[in-house]
């Protein structure tokens, strides 16, 4: 198997990834040996009597994607120097957390696409894919026990319930054109930041076992700056790229009702005729007239505005390594979090 992440996929997103992958290699060659530990263990933990069971899960997590999370777990444990093996369950247990909050994201967003490849609920049905998510967070929570620290299991089971909350909160504000950019913050923290966070907390309280609080607290700061940048970055990107780089369609969001920073942004300092337009789209869930959109996005600045809002999150981030002693790993936390920024450019 190969020790990067890789795309199945023929799809035209194929290029994107693979550039991708090229600029983080160094960074996966580090924890080579780890990460295709961890790919072994995923497949071998997702057997199951039930036939439809395994083919979803297995079409879901091989269907490309970074792995950035169970990365960071990784990453984090050879930070600190830990040499045991349950680290590899934990990047095992944040991967299966991730996924099954994707087939929950793409049924209740109606997703056609995923990755470059069409969702499982595209593929075969939303009751499948929300089961198959089931399976998956109990098959994650059968592995904190194997992992076997309160403390770990306490960090996921309160990050899992957070997401779930932000999940609703999310689906609470479709269409709502009165959101806050305060407002906003608290979703992306809640849906999609905290799973970085519960994947770099977890991974100092394996390393440090009860010590160094500092240490500890100190990544987990790291891993939530890290996950809102990530998700700000995806903001922006979903009103400057296309569907080949994003691996989904542009577009999804306005299309979905759901109002991102940029939006956000614009509602409150385009001009009234330019915010009319916003409305009209959002409350129609429609992305019929992107591209009018994106020029009134670019136009009032709220590009510059999220594109400064997501290097601030970077630097705060950076600035969170800053506190460890270096070394092969903090420096490869510090590649990945400008990899993150880099898509900016």
């Amino acid at each position: 198997m190969s020790n990067l992440p890789a795309s199945n996929s023929p799809s035209p997103a194929i290029s994107a990834k693979a550039a991708a992958i090229d600029e983080l290699r160094p960074v996966y060659e580090l924890v080579e040996a780890d990460f295709r530990a961890v790919n072994d263990l995923i497949p071998a933990k997702l057997t199951s009597d039930v036939q439809l069971v395994e083919e979803i899960g297995h079409y879901i997590v091989e269907s490309g994607g970074k792995r950035l999370r169970p990365l960071m777990v990784l990453l984090t444990t050879g930070a600190l120097g830990y040499r045991g093996k349950k680290h590899l369950q934990l990047a095992a247990i944040i991967e299966f957390l991730h996924t099954a909050t994707l087939l929950h994201d793409d049924v209740v967003d109606h997703s056609g696409m995923r990755r470059g490849k069409l969702t499982a609920n595209e593929k075969w049905g939303n009751a499948p894919s929300v089961l198959v998510g089931d399976f998956l967070y109990s098959r994650a929570f059968q592995l904190m026990v194997e992992v076997g620290s309160m403390d770990i299991m306490a960090v996921l089971s309160s990050a899992t319930n957070t997401i779930a909350e932000g999940e609703v909160m999310q689906m609470a504000n479709v269409g709502n054109l009165q959101i806050s950019e305060p407002q906003y913050r608290e979703v992306i923290r809640c849906k999609t930041a905290l799973l970085f966070e519960a994947a770099t907390h977890t991974g100092a309280l394996l390393a440090c076992a009860g010590d160094k609080p500092e240490e500890v607290e100190t990544l987990r700061r790291f891993g939530l700056h890290f996950g809102l940048t990530y998700q700000l970055v995806d903001d922006w990107l979903d009103y400057t790229s296309d569907t080949a780089t994003m691996g989904k369609n542009a577009g999804d969001d306005l299309a979905e009702g759901k109002l991102t920073l940029p939006l956000i942004y614009a509602l409150e300092n385009a001009s009234a005729q330019d915010a009319a337009i916003i409305r009209l789209a959002v409350e129609q869930k429609s992305a019929d007239n992107l591209q009018h959109i994106v020029s009134i996005v670019q136009g009032c600045g709220a590009l510059d505005y999220t594109h400064k809002a997501a290097v601030d999150e970077s630097a705060k981030a950076l600035a969170c390594l800053d506190n460890l002693t270096d070394g092969p790993y903090v420096e490869a936390m510090r590649t990945v979090t400008r990899y993150s920024t880099a898509r900016l450019f």
